[in-house]
């Protein structure tokens, strides 16, 4: 009794000293240095601006400028857009890659089947008559392994996959905004050139008007021919900018055309009305970029390339599998199914690197590479991200300024208009002081559009450079990705 508890308790020591030389044999692992530290988005927006409520942004931002117009042109874009199509496909890639990192964590089952014919060496292993005798070998066998995830290898390449899944769909969110900011932008801008050319051509209008009075004065000997010179010679830049600004809706309707996926010709008729800018009482805070896609898509790959410095690590220790087989084997198919054919087996495995010539170390140190190239990229985004956001906002105020004087300057036309006509009705002044009056009041019109269009183009790079209302789907507390080890 006594020696056999002596020699279980030896067996049990053995097998600990065993393993102990198992895991210490194990090739060594080089240290790290410490990963840079990813700037914090919410930080760096506190730095930009002074905290403060705001409104929230619709992930339809768009639709807000209520112009159906609009609304059915962002969605014929999004449906039709090739970056989009793109961008879907790797999120099928990403899906399918996680899917084959979850299947690492399971039991694998294969089923063999093969028959040879072959003759049989002499000086093997088979005796006569079987020896120097062609015959048929056949065979069958089911076969089940599984490889212990000790080291947490698979569940860090699963991690790791399902990083750069989230970063895919952050991808695609960051296409989606980038294609509905564009037409967008490309429609604000069709709108404010149509609205200049309406108000030119009223421009050229009252040029011509003024011009026949001066021309009829003229010929009467009222006016000289300098008089008749400097009424002329407006009419030919505004034909100029009428010519130009032709060519300008041209071009915006091709860009239109293009982003929608439709021929040039689609959006020949289109008349685009000018949005009215958005009555924001507060703009929306800095707070928000956290929720653009592009950030959420570098800090997605920041957290998958933790994962892969883990995977990288457990490469470094011992891997251990169970496998197991059973099936049929004989020589000659007349003897495949009887009972004598049987063979099954089972066993573990252990692999152990202990001599990787440096492949295991520098796959580490790339991974490691990659986790800080992957933070670098990150923080450049978020720096960009609030300077970007930081130029709307200046823009806007500016915007909101120059709006203010401009909208005094339409008033003052709109009453010089106003006082002109009531002098001439009472006989004071002729038609071309009238005209020329309105002719101011239309060039200030014209000054007011352009800072609708700007204010309006402004709101609407605000939204983008804000994550035009993305919000990162919620994670399961199970997936969430941990910083790897790196000392």
């Amino acid at each position: 009794m006594t020696s056999r508890f002596l020699h279980r308790t030896t067996l049990v020591l053995a097998m600990g000293a065993a393993l102990l030389m198992v895991l210490t044999a194990c090739a060594p692992i080089p240290k790290l240095a410490e990963p840079g530290r990813p700037i914090d988005g919410a930080e760096a927006a506190r730095l930009a601006l002074d905290d403060s409520q705001s409104p929230a942004l619709d992930a339809a931002w768009w639709k807000t400028f209520r112009d159906p117009q609009l609304d059915a042109l962002v969605d014929q874009a999004i449906a039709n857009s090739p970056n989009l199509a793109l961008a879907r496909a790797r999120i099928d890639r990403a899906a399918a890659m996680t899917e084959n990192a979850e299947a690492a964590k399971r039991p694998s089952a294969q089923l063999e089947a093969d028959v040879t014919r072959q003759r049989i060496t002499e000086n093997g292993i088979y005796p006569p008559p079987l020896a120097g005798s062609v015959r048929t070998l056949a065979n069958i066998q089911a076969g089940l392994s599984y490889e212990f995830d000790f080291f947490g290898k698979h569940d860090a390449a699963l991690q790791a996959a399902l990083g750069q899944r989230r970063a895919a769909e952050a991808d695609a969110a960051a296409a989606r905004l980038s294609v509905s900011n564009a037409v967008a932008k490309a429609y604000v801008a069709l709108a404010r050139s149509q609205a200049q050319s309406r108000l030119l051509e009223q421009q050229k209008t009252l040029r011509d008007q003024s011009f026949d009075l001066v021309r009829q004065r003229s010929a009467a000997g009222l006016d000289n021919g300098q008089d008749l010179r400097v009424a002329e010679a407006p009419l030919p830049d505004i034909q100029r900018q009428q010519v130009v600004l032709r060519e300008q809706q041209a071009l915006l309707r091709h860009q239109l055309a293009a982003l929608t996926g439709q021929g040039p010709k689609a959006t020949e008729s289109l008349d685009a009305a000018l949005p009215v800018a958005l009555d924001w009482r507060q703009a929306p805070h800095l707070d928000l970029l956290g929720r653009r896609p592009d950030l959420a898509a570098a800090r997605a790959r920041v957290e998958a390339t933790a994962q892969d410095i883990r995977v990288a690590r457990a490469q470094f220790y011992p891997s251990v599998s169970l496998t197991a087989f059973a099936g049929l084997n004989s020589i000659g198919l007349d003897e495949l199914f009887k009972s004598g054919s049987r063979q099954y087996g089972a066993g573990p495995a252990l692999h152990l690197p202990l001599f990787d010539s440096g492949r295991l170390r520098a796959n580490l140190r790339g991974s490691a590479a990659e986790q800080d190239a992957a933070i670098a990229s990150y923080n450049v985004a978020v720096l960009d991200a609030v300077r970007d956001a930081s130029d709307q906002y200046t823009t806007l105020e500016s915007l909101r300024q120059q709006r203010t004087q401009q909208d005094a300057l339409v008033a003052n036309a709109d009453g010089q208009a106003a006082l002109a006509d009531q002098r001439h009705r009472a006989g004071l002044t002729g038609r071309v002081a009238v005209l020329s009056a309105q002719q101011n009041q239309l060039l200030q019109q014209r000054g007011q559009i352009d800072l609708q269009a700007l204010t309006v183009d402004a709101q609407i790079n605000l939204m983008r450079a804000l994550g035009g209302g993305y919000a990162e789907p919620a994670r399961d507390p199970a997936q969430t990705t941990a910083s790897a080890d790196r000392r």
